[in-house]
């Protein structure tokens, strides 16, 4: 990966943590605030959601490397978390191969 690549990932990947914690915190706030269930129920429901959220976190942001950079990119262009502008500034080959209309099938 090009060096003025790597700066712009750098960037990409701090705002998308950002945004899928935030969407995270947002989706806690509803199972929580979800008075038509029991606690239990809510509490039950949280733990599943944090549980599963706390995976793909992982499997998104975890490990810091230029090796992998593109895998990452695309997993935050799959979930619509890369900022799409930053994104416009890294170079036509790494746009085109993190490109997540290469996975619809």
């Amino acid at each position: 990966m090009k060096e003025s690549d790597w700066k712009i990932f750098k960037q990409i990947k701090e705002k998308a943590l950002d945004t899928f914690c935030r969407n995270s915190l947002k989706e806690f706030g509803s199972v929580i605030n979800n008075d038509s269930e029991t606690a239990h129920k809510r509490y039950l429901s949280l733990y599943e959601i944090v549980h599963d959220n706390d995976k793909e976190l992982g499997l998104v942001f975890d490990g810091h490397s230029r090796s992998k950079a593109q895998m990452q990119l695309t997993a935050m262009r799959v979930r619509e978390i890369a900022d799409e502008n930053l994104v416009k500034k890294l170079s036509s080959e790494l746009q085109e191969s993190t490109d997540p209309k290469r996975f619809e099938w």
